[in-house]
């Protein structure tokens, strides 16, 4: 999985046991190389030669998820390559826009599938989110399936939180049912502020904005965007909430100091998560968190000051939270091996249960 913030691909090798088991064997992380991070960046707004960069850049990503997939086997030694039985790979999303212009719309994860099959000798499945577009869904989030099945409680609803790029919320009641939904920010405007005004690409545990004062109405500006406020299903990403943007709610707040904004930006990722939550449930839900945001102390305690209660991390409930988004394309992968659904039309309003997925053989 290599998801929103562009930071490069994680992956894990998942041993399946019965009908919800499973069982992390190895971890991997691979960064994205500057100049592939750059081209990417570029190719989530127009730009020159697209699809000439486009099928350059999934060349490269085909090349770094082989590289993974590697770095997994040598990790889970002395399995084989002939011992598995399928990569479960996203891409890289570059443009989100489900049932704009036409009614379908569209949304394009850059891959090359069958270069990785090639590079790898493994079949491959790929191209999760386009059938459920295709059956008027969002084709997003893609997550609650797999996360009622790993983290559903008989007594309890569980709210699933993953704090990637963009927020995603996913809501588990005890009798199974569940909706999901994108929140809003997740990380993506704290990484690119960060990023501008500081050393590195992310701040780390979310220091810097912990050193800031939150601007209250640059709050409220930001809140005010109509995506907040529409009812589920939905789905975004850079799309809309990009550099240009951030520009356009900064206009009036250039007087204030950088770590005021990322103080501001911080709080508005919590903002629009707790109210998400806060939409969808009662007090007595467990709230866990996953994704990168998840190690963001600052970000995890100003979330819990809006719920008024701790919000736990995926790893007390057995799947560290930095492993969470892979685990759940193996599982789908594993799903559409099997042909069985993969989506939830409750979280993406597709028109029903659809097998998600492309399988390139080896």
């Amino acid at each position: 999985m290599s998801g929103t913030s562009l930071d490069g691909t994680d992956g894990v090798l998942v041993e399946f046991t019965g009908c919800a088991g499973l069982s992390v064997l190895s971890h991997a992380h691979r960064p994205f190389s500057s100049d592939l991070r750059e081209t990417l960046f570029q190719l989530n707004q127009r730009s020159e030669d697209e699809l000439h960069r486009s099928a350059l850049a999934a060349n490269a990503l085909a090349f770094n998820y082989a590289d993974v997939v590697q770095s997994l086997l040598d990790l889970a030694a002395p399995i084989t390559a002939q011992q598995i039985q399928a990569i479960g790979c996203h891409g890289q999303t570059i443009r989100h826009r489900p049932r704009e212009f036409d009614g379908i719309g569209y949304t394009i994860q850059l891959n090359h599938a069958a270069l990785l099959a090639e590079l790898c000798g493994i079949d491959v499945v790929a191209d999760f989110r386009s059938r459920d577009v295709a059956a008027g869904g969002q084709g997003a989030p893609l997550v609650p399936a797999f996360h009622r099945a790993i983290f559903g409680q008989p007594h309890q609803t569980v709210m699933v939180l993953n704090l990637g790029g963009i927020s995603n919320l996913s809501c588990i009641n005890p009798d199974g049912q569940t909706t999901g939904f994108d929140c809003g920010p997740g990380n993506v405007l704290l990484d690119y502020w960060f990023s501008s005004h500081q050393a590195g690409s992310f701040d780390h545990q979310g220091a810097w904005a912990a050193s800031g004062f939150v601007i209250e109405p640059l709050l409220e500006r930001m809140l005010s965007e109509p995506y907040f406020t529409l009812l589920p299903p939905k789905s975004t990403g850079r799309d809309l909430f990009h550099p240009a943007w951030l520009g356009a709610k900064l206009q009036g707040f250039a007087k204030h100091r950088p770590e005021d904004i990322q103080a501001t930006l911080a709080e508005l990722t919590a903002a629009c998560c707790a109210q998400a939550i806060m939409s969808q449930t009662t007090s007595k839900a467990e709230v866990l968190v996953c994704g990168g945001g998840a190690f963001n102390s600052d970000l995890i305690a100003r979330l819990s000051r809006r719920l008024k209660k701790p919000v736990l991390s995926t790893a007390e409930r057995g799947l560290p939270p930095d492993q969470v988004e892979s685990a759940a394309f193996a599982w789908l992968a594993k799903a559409c091996i099997s042909k069985e659904a993969g989506n939830l039309s409750s979280a993406t309003g597709a028109k029903g249960p659809r097998i998600l997925g492309a399988i390139y053989h080896h």
